[in-house]
Order: C-alpha cells, then structure tokens, then sequence
C-alpha cells in the first residue's frame, strides 16, 4: 500500500506525462447574444489553452521525486 505522499506523487507524474503528450486543449462556451419572444439567437465562443512543456516536465519530475521521497520514508 501506497503512502499518501507517494500517491500525490504519481498523480503529478501522471499529469506530467499527459500534459508532455498533449500540450494543449480547447474549451467552447456558448452565450446567448439576443432573446426575441421564444427566437433566442446564440454564438459559441471557443478557447485554447497551451500548457508550456518546461512546467509539464516540471511536474513530471517532481511527481518521480515525491514518489522516491514516499517510498524511501515508508522503508
């Protein structure tokens, strides 16, 4: 069994890894720009978002590093 140290440790690894693979994502927001009676006219907004790999690398060593850390206490 895993300490909690080492598990939040592989979830930073993980999300590392993830975020190395795919840099970036998109969001889409929809607003209503007009309501007129039941008519109701709408526009989709669509955002990127790029994760910079020096902080996805970051994460990723530090996950490895905490779960070193987690399994050297556990001994």
């Amino acid at each position: 069994m895993m300490n909690k140290l080492s598990l939040f440790g592989l979830l930073l690894a993980v999300l590392g890894a993830i975020f190395l693979v795919l840099p970036g994502f998109s969001t889409q927001e929809t607003h209503d720009v007009a309501q007129i009676g039941g008519l109701t006219v709408q526009a989709r907004e669509s955002t990127s978002y790029t994760i910079p790999s020096m902080v996805s690398g970051t994460v990723l060593v530090l996950g490895l590093v905490l779960i070193g850390v987690g399994l050297y206490r556990r001994q």
